[in-house]
Order: structure tokens, then C-alpha cells, then sequence
């Protein structure tokens, strides 16, 4: 028999009724995900805060590290029409 220090780690997404999206909210160890989706329910939205709960193994998150910053991100600098320095603003409109 497995014990929970042998399970998988979970992270868990929830989706507040108000909101659009999904925020982490922390992470839990389950057999399944079955049991992740059920452990997540019990621990996370206790007082009904959840409107959508995503769980998903720690080990098929995959994420940038940050030596690849400058490579991933800088790119966007040379495609100036993603900025808006094109357009003039008219006078009567309150610049920020």
C-alpha cells in the first residue's frame, strides 16, 4: 500500500465565480486525479469561493527558466507595431 509521501504532487487552479480565470491556489499530493480533483474540492472551496477547479501533476507543468528571458521575451522589441507609436491622440483626449 502506497502512503501519501509516495503519491504525485498536484498543483490546483481555481476559478472564483466573479473571475475570468483560473489562479493557483496551492499544491496537494493524490493518488489520482480523481482524488487531486476531490481533495482539491474538500481543501480549497470550503466556503464555496470555487466555480471551476483544474488540478494538474506537478511534473507536466513546464516553465521558462530564467536564463531564457532574453531570448523569450526581448524578441517583442523589434516588432514595433505592437506598440501604440503610431496613433496621435487627439487634444481632447486625457493622456495618462
Amino acid at each position: 500500500m502506497t502512503t501519501g509521501h509516495d503519491w504525485p504532487l498536484w498543483e490546483v487552479f481555481i476559478r472564483a465565480r466573479e473571475g475570468l480565470s483560473h489562479k493557483h491556489v496551492g499544491s496537494l499530493h493524490a493518488s489520482d486525479a480523481e482524488m487531486a480533483l476531490q481533495h482539491a474540492r474538500d481543501v480549497y472551496t470550503r466556503r464555496r469561493e470555487g466555480e471551476s477547479i483544474w488540478v494538474v501533476q506537478s511534473t507536466d507543468i513546464v516553465a521558462s527558466a530564467p536564463a531564457d528571458k532574453e531570448s523569450l521575451f526581448d524578441p517583442a522589441d523589434s516588432k514595433i507595431y505592437r506598440h501604440p507609436t503610431f496613433y496621435e491622440v487627439p487634444d481632447e483626449v486625457e493622456c495618462l
